[in-house]
């Protein structure tokens, strides 16, 4: 599938539909692409619809069957809407690092294919505010599903959520007070069962 030029084009292409409740269109809208006045398009539609239908079955649809609906605050970036949101400090990874994660349509350097999304779990965001709570969700998907990557944020406990071919399984936090890795392959702990810390959040 080529890249969509025209507007009838670019609506075909948001009415793939990636999984049983997703659509591509659902992953498309950008703040950054919004503000600078940048089409958030894949080059490759046919890799970004592949590596995105992954993260849909995988991990989306599993974890809103779980706790119902998410909400989708970044996903697919362009090649250029990602590299100006590294070049002005929007949050964004460089190209090279965003590649098979928010870039979905290039491969990383290695070849493999990924897809990420920046979501929010309302159910879970507004019951369990306490500090430290967004450990609770991480070892629920953690124990739950083939993620390989996830990174959490502060507000509401945001959190990338990435698919990839060859999953690293690291959880890493920009919360204040717990930067850095809550686990990750070697770290004590990893491959244990973590029951007694997310029993019960589930609706």
């Amino acid at each position: 599938m080529k890249k969509p030029q025209t507007v009838a084009k670019l609506t075909e292409l948001g009415r793939v539909q990636l999984s049983k409740t997703f659509f591509l269109r659902d992953f498309l809208y950008s703040d950054i692409a919004a503000i600078h006045g940048l089409s958030n398009i894949p080059d490759d539609p046919d890799l970004a619809i592949a590596a995105g239908t992954r993260l849909c079955e995988d991990l989306l649809e599993p974890l809103q069957d779980a706790f119902g609906r998410l909400s989708i605050r970044s996903a697919y970036r362009s090649a250029e809407v990602n590299a100006l949101g590294h070049a002005k400090g929007h949050n964004c990874a460089s190209n090279e690092r965003s590649r098979a994660g928010h870039i979905w349509d290039q491969r990383d350097a290695a070849g493999q294919m990924g897809a990420t999304a920046c979501i929010v779990v309302p159910a879970f965001a507004n019951k369990f505010t306490a500090e430290g709570d967004w450990k609770r969700l991480a070892w629920w998907v953690h124990d739950h599903l083939p993620y390989a990557t996830m990174e959490f944020f502060p507000n509401l406990w945001a959190f990338n959520l990435q698919w990839h071919e060859k999953p690293l399984r690291m959880i890493y936090s920009h919360v204040p007070d717990a930067r850095g890795y809550l686990t990750k392959p070697g770290m004590e702990g990893h491959d244990c069962d973590h029951r007694a810390e997310w029993e019960g959040i589930v609706p």
